[in-house]
């Protein structure tokens, strides 16, 4: 007998499909979708295989899931289970799940990893290390805790994701001119974090009835903040091989207790973390949801698996077997230099010709096509090889060698 489970995604994004093909694919799964955009903008082979579609005009609404997951088991039977890859739907979703009677997280989980602010006073109040902040919705409370904490500080919105609305502040001048620009709001207050300094880490992990059963650790050269105030920046993510070693304790231990204070008890997650120069850690942020940027293909090489089945497999039938790390692997983003639209890539032949043995995956910008506004940059190489030495020289060389020019 089949299992009925609904897949909700706004837009058809390249990602999004990736996860929604690996989704249609399960076996014994009856796969309905719920999104904004219409059933034929998918590609056949997706389309085909899904035994029902629900057109919205907005996704996050949870009313509007509500509706279209009634709509659906009226016409496909009882679900079981109701998901999405994307961060800005794990609340609605948790909404909609609660009020359909579904199992998965509900509104309480889904808030305390949605909302940074209440994230961090969650794992705080758990013991758990990560950056002093504070929630400002007003002027005083920031520039209070600017002077508690000291220079540089870091402000983001609340609910953000991939590094969107963040910035580095230095001074006090320029937390002054960031106020004058973006006058507080106590209904949507600002969220100011204590600026900590070391390597910038990833913790990817997977938690099966409450208990840890898998993780994967990778690293950010340089920190994703960096990038997004250097647009010229062309940075890698690196997953080393060998990540069994006692220096990786303190976040295997961290890591397994924030999940569990925040409450997640089935699903992957992806935490970002900071080794600090004297050793210490802290975490950064964590959503209970895929990772962005081309870590759940690099997770796929790693390990050898498809992550963009296995993560849909685990939402809907809460299994997960473990899979070890085969290989190291790592991506390179490409980020246009100067101003204007694409003109020409330079470097790529001989980035090619060098390293074309170990390149599993492209994605080159195209001449003409606008930059992107993401940290993610234009185009990315993802490379895999049994060595780190070698899949960290390879990075290292392709980022020096291919440049992308704007006009």
């Amino acid at each position: 007998m089949s299992t009925h489970a609904i897949f909700v995604a706004p837009f058809f994004m390249e990602a999004t499909l990736r996860f929604l093909g690996g989704a249609a694919g399960l076996a014994g799964v009856d796969l309905t979708l719920i999104s904004q955009e219409p059933l034929e903008k998918l590609p056949p082979g997706i389309r085909e295989r899904l035994a029902g579609h629900w057109r919205v005009d907005n996704a996050l609404d949870p009313v509007q899931l509500v509706d279209a997951a009634k709509a659906l088991q009226q016409r496909c039977g009882a679900a079981t289970r109701i998901f999405g890859p994307l961060e800005q739907l794990q609340v609605p979703l948790a909404v909609a799940r609660q009020a359909l009677g579904l199992e998965g997280h509900g509104p309480e989980v889904a808030n305390n990893f949605r909302d940074k602010s209440r994230m961090k006073d969650v794992l705080r109040a758990a013991s758990v290390p990560c950056a002093r902040h504070v929630l400002a919705g007003d002027r005083e409370t920031a520039l209070r805790f600017a002077g508690e904490v000291g220079f540089p500080v870091v402000a983001k919105p609340p609910a953000g994701a991939g590094g969107k609305s963040t910035w580095r502040i230095d001074s006090v001048e320029q937390l002054a001119e960031l106020l004058e620009r973006h006058p507080p709001d106590p209904r949507q207050p600002t969220l100011y974090e204590e600026f900590v300094t070391g390597t910038e880490h990833s913790f990817d992990s997977v938690m099966c009835d409450g208990e840890l059963v898998w993780h994967s650790i990778s690293r950010y050269l340089p920190s994703p903040l960096e990038v997004l105030e250097n647009p010229w920046i062309q940075w890698v993510v690196i997953l080393p091989r060998d990540i069994g070693g006692k220096e990786y304790d303190p976040i295997r231990q961290a890591g397994e207790a924030g999940l569990k204070a925040l409450g997640l008890v089935t699903g992957l997650s992806h935490m970002e973390w900071f080794r600090l120069m004297d050793g210490r850690i802290a975490i950064s942020e964590v959503g209970a949801r895929p990772p962005g940027a081309q870590i759940t293909s690099l997770l796929s090489y790693a390990h050898d698996i498809d992550f963009y089945r296995a993560w849909p497999k685990l939402m809907v039938f809460g299994e997960f077997p473990a899979p070890p790390r085969q290989y190291a692997a790592g991506a390179a983003y490409f980020r246009g230099q100067g101003r204007g639209r694409v003109r020409r890539i330079h470097g790529l032949d001989r980035a090619q010709q060098r390293f074309g043995e170990i390149v599993m995956e492209a994605k080159l910008p195209q001449e003409g096509q606008p930059p992107s506004d993401s940290y993610e940059g234009d185009g990315y190489v993802i490379v895999r090889h049994p060595d780190t030495a070698v899949v960290e020289h390879a990075l290292t060389e392709i980022v020096k060698t291919v440049r992308v020019e704007l006009a």
